[in-house]
């Protein structure tokens, strides 16, 4: 049996590993919970994580060279999220510990918020909800319908074919921009980047992030879009230039903007543009849903039971250099295959 560390501060355990997915883990392994209201990271999280096996981070615990270095009994980390850049994986792999991460169950979840800020950005709605709240009756300006607009989708993954279809549902041309794809779905069609700037009516920003996308939505491609225009972020706070963006607001030459992540703490929107009466702005809840939640925990159970069975999961990043597991691979038999 393993035993498991979940990083988690209490708030981000009830968020991210809900009570029916921690039960089943418990019942396979013997878990350790954070004890502390504090996000670990380095020695600290080494010191609190001695004798785990494995260690569950979720997506505010840095997993860093620090860490690795210090522990001696951890043999994977395992992230409760696709997205896996706050792990050093290069000193993972350097002291032999597993890197793994999950799969994308938030897919609906981020492209329902989607739909939903652009129906706002389109409407009004929260704008003239908080003219209300204050005392006053709110005067906007004639709204759109989203059927019949055109959105644009920078980079066509999980996400993006959702929201393309939930878009097509709503009556809506979809224009995708991509590099690496081929066959499209009925109705999309792939464009250069500057094409769907010029002519959607929404930009959605979907593009994954590496250093070629790092800063891809600044002061030239906002000059490229319609002055009617709403940018939504819903990728990474780093593929936007906040100063560029901010600067295309006060010149007018995009309508409005929409983000569920920024430069803050825990890729939130930054606060000043997050209280901008021209941008919508949510904390970094894409994913957060009991469904989205609940399926990417599961995951991450799941791929316990594999290493119980001595099976490497297929989203470990790193197995050739997991030399720890490795060797207990060879030292021990596999345990009987469980079922949660």
């Amino acid at each position: 049996m393993f035993r498991v560390f979940l990083a988690h501060t209490p708030t981000a355990l009830a968020l991210q590993f809900p009570p029916r997915i921690l039960n089943a883990l418990t019942e396979q392994c013997d878990v350790v919970v954070n004890p502390t209201n504090d996000v670990l990271s380095g020695e600290a999280l080494a010191a609190a994580a001695t004798g785990c096996d494995l260690v569950i981070a979720d997506r505010q615990t840095p997993v860093d060279k620090h860490f690795f270095k210090a522990t001696t009994d951890t043999l994977a980390v395992m992230r409760c999220a696709v997205d896996i850049s706050t792990i050093d994986v290069d000193a993972a792999s350097r002291h032999g510990v597993l890197v793994t991460r999950s799969v994308p169950t938030f897919a609906t979840s981020v492209s329902e918020l989607a739909i939903g800020f652009m129906i706002d950005g389109a409407r009004g709605i929260s704008r003239a909800a908080a003219t209300y709240r204050n005392g006053q009756k709110p005067t906007l300006p004639m709204g759109n319908q989203l059927s019949g607009q055109t959105v644009g989708i920078c980079g066509f993954g999980v996400i993006g074919q959702k929201l393309a279809a939930l878009a097509q549902a709503l009556g809506m041309k979809v224009i995708i921009t991509d590099p690496a794809l081929g066959t499209l779905p009925d109705g999309i069609r792939n464009v250069a980047f500057d094409t769907l700037l010029e002519t959607a009516d929404f930009v959605v920003c979907l593009a994954p992030s590496t250093p070629q996308t790092a800063g891809m939505f600044g002061a030239a491609a906002f000059s490229k879009m319609k002055s009617t225009a709403m940018f939504i972020n819903l990728a990474r706070g780093e593929l936007v230039d906040e100063a560029a963006l901010e600067q295309a607001l006060d010149a007018n030459q995009i309508a409005c903007a929409a983000m569920d992540v920024g430069s803050a703490q825990d890729q939130c929107p930054a606060a000043h543009l997050a209280g901008r009466e021209d941008v919508i702005a949510t904390p970094h809840i894409g994913g957060q849903t009991p469904q989205a939640s609940e399926g990417q925990a599961m995951h991450v159970v799941k791929q316990i039971m594999q290493l119980a069975n001595h099976e490497f999961p297929d989203e470990a990043v790193n197995t050739s250099t997991a030399h720890r597991l490795h060797t207990r691979f060879a030292a021990t038999s596999p345990t009987s295959k469980g079922t949660i």
